[in-house]
């Protein structure tokens, strides 16, 4: 996918928030958005720290048995706690990834950060070997600095 494609998606998803009522719909909104603009990515879902766990929140893909993730557990959990994305291009080669789909060969995670505070964090799935490059990472990390105002005051109770 062009550079440009990727600022365009980005604009999409800056759109898609606005009107968003609440942290849910926002959420709702840009895994949509993602999910549907690039063909890349095969799922897509948003975490979010609930105490020491990851819960699952909205995600568009086939159903995931890792509703909750131990912080420091799998990709997610790292990807969490050292509060950095993490980009793994051969899921089968890193030992910290949790099996979700066995078509799944890369996996990229951006934290969702209110300063130095872990909100969430947007996780995506390719059935693609090595598909995240940089442009995938400046998307998922702008998008997450755009949900982050969204999610600071969100319960996961409210899912």
């Amino acid at each position: 996918m062009p550079a440009d494609a990727y600022d365009a998606v980005l604009a999409k998803v800056n759109a898609a928030l606005a009107p968003a009522a609440d942290a849910v719909g926002a959420m709702e909104r840009a895994v949509g958005v993602l999910k549907q603009e690039i063909p890349h990515y095969s799922w897509v879902g948003i975490y979010l720290v609930d105490g020491d766990e990851l819960v699952l929140g909205p995600f568009l893909g086939k159903p995931s048995p890792h509703t909750r993730i131990p912080l420091g557990r799998g990709i997610c959990g790292a990807a969490a706690t050292e509060k950095r994305t993490i980009v793994v291009d051969d899921v089968n080669a890193d030992p910290r990834y949790l099996a979700c789909s066995i078509e799944t060969k890369s996996e990229i995670v951006a934290p969702i950060m209110q300063g130095a505070r872990v909100l969430g964090e947007i996780d995506i799935d390719s059935d693609r070997p090595a598909a995240f490059g940089p442009a995938d990472r400046n998307l998922l990390e702008a998008v997450a600095a755009l949900l982050a105002p969204h999610l600071a005051n969100f319960r996961t109770l409210e899912l």
